[in-house]
């Protein structure tokens, strides 16, 4: 088992490497401040943030220099913290510490475990003084925020969650388009009224409560007419922007889907095909699409289903510019970006990913980012970018580009996702499959060998055989197999 030393390392080191930034889960400090209420909202928010998190003491704010501590300061840094964290918090919380040596510096780390009964706030103050880490910073949450702390805490997902409570079955089907339900289902849609309400609620769409409804967040943030209609699904349209050029300076198109996921989906798969597509002339006007359907429509539920809705003030957006695609969605990716095909899908939204699945809007869960990464090798793209930050995931498609014009890394991330992608399926790669990945001739089997050596280089793919003696016919399976 990994100790918390070990991890807390691990996020010193990607704070401080390539450009020191502090993260959602460390903050490093040269010294104690006398800021006893900053340094109580600084603990709240470990507190209240997933995993919690760590203040390291000896490392200087401004230039990320490292700052030798003294016995006695790191025995008052403790003390201070330890009191603060028992007394100025509505709830105790419990450090731990430890003095370990990084790369020859002695540096102070303090444990802010994540508190199981949240949301932990200043004591003395209202419910509403509760903080959280965001983009590597202690800030206030919102009320929604607090809410939704709450839920959790009582075991409620966000799915289960009330959006709006209404007082007739009438107001129900003034705001959910149960006839769109109905057809996604492929069933008839019942006539009368209280069979079409049973239904919604057998769904978990809804909850019948004597004279009044209650519609859950599943519901509205699905089937909703308007957004705009529930307030707690207020920020969480999704944007498509299409730019002029390679930069997002010069906006042609801003179309906003201000409906619920399923009630807009197919509108946004067929404005984003429209704009993602080259004109061809031939006997008639043909539209060629620059990406495969397939994986636009993927990458597009994707980000729906694996989006965190406790982050405010990010929208899910799609950006179309002259040379990529890109999908993003608020909430960091909870599997390894690089282990994207081949591990177990962890979903924050399983409910919602389960009714999508059941409703065609996406192929059965884990199966999607395979099916995407298959459309795009079909196409000869170059392979599409994972990236994930505190609070965000992005993916990246580009569109054709023959493999002369690909870059070194370009084609070692291509040879990668295709050698994921047939471990899947009990295969390997070898020269043929990545001539045929890349359309490279028989003639240049040269440069498909420069390839698999390259990704073999980079420790991304490892032979299959180690005793093959001839890299000719060597077949390589992913690094993690």
């Amino acid at each position: 088992m990994i100790s918390w030393q070990d991890k807390a390392i691990k996020l010193l080191d990607d704070s401080l490497s390539p450009i020191p930034q502090e993260l959602n889960g460390i903050d490093w400090k040269c010294a104690l401040s006398d800021k006893s209420e900053k340094l109580a909202q600084h603990l709240c928010a470990f507190s209240n943030t997933k995993n919690g998190g760590f203040i390291v003491f000896g490392i200087n704010n401004d230039d990320a220099s490292f700052v030798k501590l003294t016995k006695d300061e790191v025995e008052d840094i403790t003390k201070k913290l330890g009191n603060i964290a028992k007394n100025n918090l509505a709830w105790s919380v419990q450090l731990e510490h430890d003095v370990i040596d990084y790369k020859g510096n002695a540096l102070l780390f303090i444990r802010i475990p994540e508190q199981t009964n949240k949301p932990i706030y200043l004591r003395g103050k209202d419910i509403y003084e509760a903080y959280i880490r965001s983009a590597g910073h202690s800030v206030k949450m919102s009320h929604e925020q607090v809410h939704g702390l709450i839920a959790q805490s009582h075991g409620l997902t966000f799915e289960d969650r009330v959006a709006k409570i209404v007082n007739s079955a009438d107001d129900v089907l003034n705001l959910l388009d149960s006839r769109l339900f109905f057809e996604m289902l492929r069933k008839t849609m019942p006539t009368e009224k209280a069979i079409i309400i049973k239904q919604l609620e057998d769904y978990g769409l809804i909850v019948s409560k004597g004279d009044s409804y209650e519609i859950l967040n599943l519901g509205a943030i699905l089937f909703a007419r308007e957004l705009h209609d529930f307030d707690s699904l207020k920020g969480k349209e999704i944007i498509v922007r299409r730019y002029e050029g390679a930069n997002n300076r010069v906006l042609n198109i801003d179309y906003v889907c201000k409906s619920g996921y399923a009630v807009g989906f197919e509108d946004l798969m067929n404005f984003i095909s429209r704009n993602t597509s080259v004109e061809r002339i031939e006997v008639k006007r043909i539209q060629e699409p620059l990406y495969p359907v397939v994986a636009i429509r993927e990458l597009l539920a994707n980000m729906m289903v694996h989006q965190d809705f406790a982050i405010r003030g990010m929208i899910l957006t799609v950006e179309i510019f002259s040379n990529r695609i890109t999908f993003t969605n608020p909430g960091s990716s909870l599997n390894d970006v690089n282990r994207l095909i081949d591990l177990p899908p962890h979903s924050r939204n399983e409910k919602m990913a389960q009714l999508m699945f059941l409703l065609d809007m996406c192929e059965r869960r884990g199966s999607g980012i395979d099916r995407a990464t298959d459309a795009i090798g079909q196409m000869k793209l170059p392979a599409y970018k994972a990236q994930s930050g505190d609070d965000f995931t992005r993916i990246t498609m580009f569109p054709r580009k023959n493999v002369k014009d690909m870059t070194r890394e370009e084609r070692i991330a291509a040879c990668y996702q295709h050698a994921c992608l047939l471990y899947e399926d009990g295969k390997s790669i070898n020269n043929l499959s990545v001539r045929e990945r890349f359309n490279i001739n028989s003639k240049q089997s040269a440069m498909a060998s420069r390839i698999l050596t390259d990704t073999l280089d980079c420790g991304l793919i490892k032979m299959e055989n180690p005793e093959t003696s001839s890299k000719r016919y060597a077949s390589y399976i992913p690094f993690y197999a």
